[in-house]
């Protein structure tokens, strides 16, 4: 129906239903193990439950919905329409504070999850080659094989999982790829 060829285009559903829960997750996935492995996995699993389960899904799904019912407007467009621009600008203002704040702590979280070890440090790196390689799978080389380039991403991802091990034990690359938190800070910031 709204097929402009930019901003809405026809999806596949498994991998629309995917960006929808990794929006909607937000920071569960990566803040709940990090959680569960520094102190446990009662921690980790009430984060999950209280903070994206009964907040973040809960806030994410109403506005999906009633963006889904406003031809898919963004928050800010909504609020444009309903209260005039100066609120509207005001909110998107807002929103952007927010998306702000929320990647200076999840940067925060994941500074201090790879200081000093090289084993995650090379994990993380290899999940961009692995997602950019998904990528080109499913666009050129076997086009719409969702569960085909998935099961690939997921053995490449626990094959870069095991190689963190063994290069972190190695008397050349562990050294060379333990990182204090401020490399990694400046690193994140490019």
């Amino acid at each position: 129906v709204n097929n402009d060829g930019l901003n809405y285009v026809p999806t596949n559903r498994y991998v629309l239903f995917g960006h929808h829960f990794a929006a909607i997750a937000g920071a569960g996935p990566l803040v709940g193990p990090v959680l569960a492995a520094q102190m446990g996995y009662l921690p980790g699993t009430l984060w999950l439950l209280a903070g994206v389960v009964l907040a973040g899904a809960v806030q994410d799904f109403m506005v999906l919905f009633i963006s889904t019912r406003r031809n898919g407007n963004s928050l800010g467009e909504m609020i444009k329409k309903e209260m005039g621009p100066v609120p509207g600008t005001i909110a998107l203002f807002g929103c952007f504070l927010i998306m702000i704040i929320i990647l200076a702590v999840l940067a925060l979280i994941v500074v201090k999850a790879l200081a000093e070890s090289p084993w995650g440090v090379f994990t993380v790196c290899s999940t961009v080659p692995i997602a950019l390689f998904m990528g080109i799978y499913m666009r050129y080389i076997r086009p719409g094989r969702v569960g085909e380039v998935s099961v690939i991403g997921i053995v490449l991802l626990i094959a870069a999982i095991w190689f963190g091990g063994v290069i972190a034990h190695d008397p050349f690359w562990g050294p060379a790829l333990t990182f204090k938190d401020t490399t990694i800070t400046f690193g994140l910031i490019g």
